[in-house]
């Protein structure tokens, strides 16, 4: 390291002594010894960027920090996005999205349902996340895990034929797609009104993105919000999209997140498509969001 960099990372704070542990035989790897709560400097960064790319999701354990840390740590991977149900953003920070289950005077805290079928954050819009960043509140002493599914080895693995059937064609994505089914017990979604429908028109992505930092194909497809591939009769593009969702949560290519206290997650979503289990209805859970915007996929 040369003299310029010590002094800048100096200046931005101490190094931290953090160990990047992959996790065996599948996408992800979990970050030990690093507290968020303290100034990260840009040496230290760079090393998380890194690990960001080349494992798709990042367990950073025991992060006891505040909404205003954590939104500061996510605001240094780019511009934040605000979801379109403000009703369960926390208030004072329109950055964070309550996920949550829990129900006070009769109403839903956050989003009960989050993550319910297999999707990439916000690929219903024209510049879907970059990442998201999850940061265990409360959590349930049963269920609730979170599963990420890698769509680089998706693409890796695709037969022949499939590859063919879908390589240069687009898809069209929308945030209505399954909206208002159900899927948890106890747990429901507000009507949309027409300004929040504007803000989640329908968008047309390609079936096939690269990344645009690391250069690695993946499909970009999913149940949750893909609609259709363009330019096919709806009996040919029903099948080859069940086809496609089926290759991509083969089990070998899954890590499935088992929370502990106070775990913050951050995911790729360029490279992942992720699914909530669920918990039992009862069981408290809340947990904290920030979303970053990525790039147009190309």
């Amino acid at each position: 390291m040369s003299l310029a960099s010590v002094s800048l990372a100096a200046s931005e704070g101490a190094a931290q002594a953090f160990e990047v542990r992959p996790f065996a035989g599948r996408v992800g790897a979990e970050i030990i010894g690093l507290d968020l709560s303290k100034p990260v400097n840009s040496v230290d960064f760079a090393r998380i960027h890194r690990a960001h790319l080349d494992h798709h999701v990042l367990v950073f354990r025991d992060q006891r920090i505040t909404p205003e840390q954590q939104i500061a740590f996510s605001r240094r991977f780019g511009v934040l996005q605000i979801h379109v149900l403000k009703q369960f953003l926390l208030t004072g920070h329109p950055e964070i999205l309550i996920v949550s289950n829990i129900i006070e005077n009769g109403q839903s805290i956050g989003l009960g349902d989050a993550g319910k079928f297999w999707h990439s954050d916000l690929s219903y819009k024209e510049l879907p996340s970059l990442g998201s960043m999850l940061h265990a509140q409360e959590l349930p002493s049963e269920g609730g895990d979170t599963l990420f599914a890698d769509q680089h080895k998706a693409w890796d693995s695709l037969p022949e034929a499939l590859r063919k059937a879908v390589e240069g064609r687009s898809a069209a994505h929308s945030y209505t797609a399954r909206y208002s089914e159900t899927k948890f017990e106890g747990n429901w979604r507000p009507t949309l009104t027409a300004e929040q429908l504007a803000q989640v028109n329908e968008v047309i992505h390609p079936v096939v993105r690269k990344h645009p930092e690391t250069g690695r194909k993946a499909l970009f497809v999913s149940e949750g919000f893909t609609t259709r591939i363009v330019g096919l009769p709806e009996d040919e593009s029903r099948p080859l999209l069940a086809e496609l969702y089926a290759h991509s949560i083969r089990e070998e290519n899954i890590y499935r997140h088992q929370w502990q206290p106070h775990d913050l997650v951050f995911w790729d979503n360029r490279s992942l498509i992720h699914l909530a289990a669920g918990c039992p209805n009862h069981l408290r859970r809340k947990l904290f969001r920030t979303t970053i915007q990525g790039d147009a996929p190309f």
